[in-house]
């Protein structure tokens, strides 16, 4: 048997293409600069194919890589076949508008089930919620914002954080300072964000209200606050770090993205974030930018960033999920509310 490779967390994040790793994604995810992974819908076949493939990544290093997804629900579900279908957050802004407390236990079941099942196939982390506000304007924020109000975000996220908390699982707010104004897709374009630090005050509420353990930065410009994308812009991390008090995992969104293009080439994009204080760099759908970055960028290694990554490591142990009535009579919470969805889309 192969000993995982001792190694500290490095400050990248990268993907992988298919359903098990190649001796190329092995070479990779050993490098000193990779730090975890993230995966997509195209990693993922059945539970069984995701369980094994996370165990291998585990087993690649000590401490073991951070495994990471986007699973917010809704559009957002990069796991289905064989995990519970989960409804789009607005669903539960609805539900609040009826009755608050059955929205907030809602909220706390969706975050249980979501973290439960993740981490029971060896997934460790994933980034939501969305603590966007849903000003109507933004269609690659849409109906993945729980609601308009700052206070009803923080409370609905507070309870889904709970509930994310109560599987063992880590929370990921974005993206801050808020994306719901800003209409441009920041995959496809770069988004501007015209209004005031007043103006914008109000998207960074939540952030203020709810206890995080990491942050992504918007790939947005607020030009009035600065020249730079959020996630490029020490002005941003600055006050997220010294305002807000925030002092978990910062990471960048997917450089590889359009948003992120005003930037320069990958590796002018890795040195523009890390030395914005981002923690954690994504590096996501380009495997050439994976590895041009790897090859030619060269950071001083900070054991306080590492340290940061190596919190999100899950610390607790999960009940046989199959037996465990919390979860089950969440899953069928989860299953009524797409129903719901599912009956509204239908009479579309």
């Amino acid at each position: 048997m192969i000993k995982p490779l001792k190694l500290p967390h490095g400050p990248l994040m990268i993907d992988i293409a298919g359903l098990e790793l190649t001796d190329l994604d092995r070479e990779r995810l050993s490098h000193p600069l990779v730090g975890g992974l993230i995966l997509f819908a195209r990693n993922y076949q059945s539970p069984e194919q995701l369980a094994k493939l996370t165990a291998e990544v585990h087993a690649l290093r000590t401490p073991a890589l951070p495994i990471a997804i986007d699973h917010e629900g809704g559009r957002v579900q990069r796991c289905r076949e064989g995990f519970t279908r989960l409804p789009p957050m607005r669903r539960l802004g609805e539900l609040w508008e009826r009755n608050a407390d059955e929205a907030l236990a809602a909220a706390y079941d969706i975050g249980y089930v979501l973290a439960a099942e993740l981490r029971q196939h060896g997934v460790d982390f994933s980034f939501t919620p969305v603590l966007d506000l849903d000003w109507g304007r933004s269609s690659v924020i849409g109906d993945r914002s729980f609601h308009r109000d700052p206070l009803v975000v923080a409370r609905l996220a507070g309870a889904l954080i709970e509930g994310l908390r109560g599987a063992g699982m880590g929370a990921c707010g974005k993206h801050f300072p808020g994306h719901g104004w800003a209409e441009a897709d920041s995959h496809v374009a770069i988004p501007v964000d015209e209004r005031n630090l007043a103006g914008i005050a109000t998207d960074i509420e939540p952030y203020r209200r709810v206890k995080l353990d990491a942050v992504m930065p918007a790939h947005v410009i607020y030009p009035q606050v600065d020249s730079r994308p959020a996630g490029f812009s020490p002005v941003w991390i600055n006050k997220l770090r010294e305002e807000i008090g925030f002092d978990g995992v910062i990471f960048s969104d997917d450089l590889s993205m359009e948003g992120a293009s005003v930037v320069g080439d990958i590796v002018a994009r890795a040195t523009a974030a890390w030395n914005a204080g981002c923690d954690m760099l994504l590096v996501c759908n380009a495997p050439d930018a994976v590895g041009d970055v790897l090859a030619r960028w060269e950071p001083e290694f900070d054991p306080l960033r590492s340290a940061r990554i190596a919190r999100l490591l899950p610390q607790t142990t999960l009940p046989d999920l199959k037996r465990d009535p919390r979860y089950l009579a969440a899953v069928d919470v989860a299953m009524a509310l797409v129903a719901d969805t599912s009956k509204e889309v239908s009479k579309v």
